[in-house]
């Protein structure tokens, strides 16, 4: 079992960050499950830290079942074999991922109430969650963060499957990943302690670390 909790693994990833060339760095964790991970990552390499929400787009007849995912400000991903394979429409397939956008607004102002997004431009973004399963909703993310304009994209996870990674390479400038399976069965796997994070614990990582100055 690698990682005690997601602090624990925020610590690890923070170290393994630590000495890589990170000019400006902002920290933009997928809530819920990434932001007690990143906000280790903050306190070590001094950065602010942010949201990037998300979302996978669901079959509408099988919602578990994605075929896409969209992030905030950024253009949706299709997984076009899915939508073939479900017979979904395009308008069904934009209708779901409105209100996939929707949901993103809300969760941004739950989570950062009117505070504005953190200015990535030319920075080094850091795009952290507790780990990654399929990789749509993180590609999703990576597509999003990219669209405003950071010097340098770096996806920071604790742990992943291998195929998954390989298949992000081509969105990231940089991927650290601490433990890569194949094969891979669930995120939880890897954490002794992988309790669901409530919205209070993302709001109050939120304030503790929004303010930090970047260097």
């Amino acid at each position: 079992m690698p990682f005690r909790d997601r602090a624990d693994a925020g610590r690890r990833l923070a170290k393994a960050l630590k000495g890589r060339h990170l000019p400006q760095p902002v920290v933009l964790a997928l809530p819920r499950g990434g932001v007690p991970v990143a906000a280790e990552v903050c306190a070590v390499l001094a950065a602010p830290l942010d949201l990037v929400i998300a979302r996978k787009i669901g079959v509408p007849i099988q919602p578990e079942l994605a075929m896409g995912a969209v992030a905030e400000g950024g253009e949706p991903v299709r997984n076009d074999d899915v939508i073939a394979l479900a017979g979904v429409a395009d308008a069904e397939f934009a209708a779901v991922c409105a209100r996939e956008r929707r949901e993103i607004e809300r969760r941004r102002r739950r989570y950062l109430g009117g505070r504005a997004p953190v200015d990535v431009a030319g920075r080094t973004a850091i795009v952290v969650d507790d780990g990654i399963a399929t990789g749509a909703t993180m590609r999703a993310a990576l597509l999003a963060v990219r669209a405003r304009r950071p010097r340098k994209v770096v996806l920071a996870v604790p742990v992943a499957p291998t195929a998954t990674l390989a298949a992000l390479r081509t969105d990231a400038d940089e991927i650290v990943c601490l433990e890569d399976h194949e094969p891979f069965a669930a995120i939880g796997m890897f954490y002794r302690d992988f309790t669901q994070v409530s919205d209070e614990e993302v709001v109050a990582l939120l304030a503790r670390h929004a303010a930090t100055p970047a260097h």
